[in-house]
C-alpha cells in the first residue's frame, strides 16, 4: 500500500489528524492526545494495516510540548508509520497507555515517564525504571537543572 492510499484510509477512520511525509519514506501521522488510544487500536486491529509491530516508542521535550512518538510496523503488509502526539499539559503531561495494545510499550511507556515525567492512564505498572524514587525532576526535558553534575561553558 502506497503511503497515499495508507494515509487516505486511516483518514476515514479519524478525522482532524495532520499527515506529513517529512522528507523520508515513512507516513508520519501526529494525533491528538484524546485520539490516540482509537488510532492505535485501529492501526493494529484493521486488516489492511496490520501494525503488528512497536519497533521504538521515544519521549520529546519540544519545549514547550512534551510528546511520545511511536514507530510501527507491519510485517504483514512490509510499511511503516511514524505516530506523533503531545501533551495538552506540559505540568501535568498524560496520554493513555497503548501497552495494552502492544505490550512492549510497558517497558518504554516507563522509560518515558521516568525521564520526561510523561504519565500513561491505564498503565498496569507506571513506576521510575532506571531512576531511584527518591529522584527529583525528569533529567531529559530541556528545563532540568542538574546541580551535581554541572556542564561548564
Amino acid at each position: 500500500m502506497t503511503n497515499e492510499a495508507l494515509q487516505n484510509l486511516i483518514n476515514s477512520w479519524i478525522s482532524e489528524l495532520e499527515f506529513t511525509e517529512e522528507e523520508s519514506q515513512f507516513l508520519n501521522i501526529t494525533v491528538k492526545p484524546e485520539q490516540l488510544h482509537q488510532l492505535m487500536s485501529q492501526l493494529k486491529t484493521d486488516k489492511e494495516t496490520s501494525f503488528d509491530y512497536l519497533f521504538c516508542l521515544t519521549g520529546v521535550d519540544w519545549n514547550p510540548e512534551l510528546g511520545v512518538v511511536y514507530h510501527l510496523e507491519s510485517t504483514t503488509h512490509r510499511h511503516i508509520v511514524v505516530v506523533k502526539v503531545k501533551t495538552a499539559d506540559r505540568e501535568n503531561p498524560t496520554l493513555d497507555t497503548v501497552c495494552d495494545i502492544w505490550a512492549t510499550a510497558e517497558f518504554h511507556e516507563r522509560e518515558v515517564f521516568d525521564f520526561f515525567g510523561i504519565k500513561f492512564n491505564n498503565h498496569p505498572n507506571l513506576k521510575r525504571l532506571f531512576l531511584t524514587e527518591e529522584w527529583s525532576g525528569y533529567p531529559l526535558r530541556k528545563d532540568y537543572v542538574d546541580e551535581v553534575n554541572m556542564v561548564i561553558k
